[in-house]
């Protein structure tokens, strides 16, 4: 069960890059983007549903395996937080991208409430739900973006 909690919580792995694991972490949500993009979406709803569930206990139990809550190599909640952040979109590369940008953006500078969140919850859900909060903030920047490239086409 070790070894199920550490693969997923890595995200297969690309939590163990040497540098910015949460910027490689990131990029399984492109992939995740493309499967779930033609799904209705009471269906993407629920997948992103039992995928943000899962992650609470996932990532709580990785913390515990590494003895660090929040450990680097923990990046499931950078799944979860870049879904937000491109949740219900169509799949196109521009968007894709965009979306890792401005999820990136906001993980890593930590607006309010994101910051408290990272610093207060101390857990699986902690660690989770600063992305979910960073994927919201990130969800607007990138609607409001795809917006005005329409706007100016």
């Amino acid at each position: 069960m070790r070894r199920i909690i550490l693969f997923f919580s890595s995200n297969a792995g690309l939590g163990y890059a040497p540098v910015a694991p949460g910027t490689f972490g990131t990029l399984a949500g492109i992939p995740a983007f493309w499967l779930l993009a033609d799904l209705p979406p009471l269906l993407w709803l629920l997948t992103f549903a039992a995928l943000l569930c899962l992650s609470f206990w996932i990532a709580g139990a990785a913390g515990a395996i590494y003895g660090v809550v929040d450990d680097g190599r923990i990046v499931i909640d950078e799944l979860v937080g870049y879904l937000v952040t491109i949740a219900f979109l169509p799949f196109n590369w521009t968007t894709a991208l965009l979306g890792f940008a401005c999820f990136r953006l906001f993980d890593v500078s930590k607006p309010p409430p994101v910051n408290w969140l990272d610093r207060k919850l101390k857990n699986g859900y902690g660690v989770v739900l600063d992305d979910v909060a960073a994927g919201i903030y990130a969800a607007i920047l990138l609607r409001l973006l795809l917006f005005a490239s329409e706007a100016l086409l």
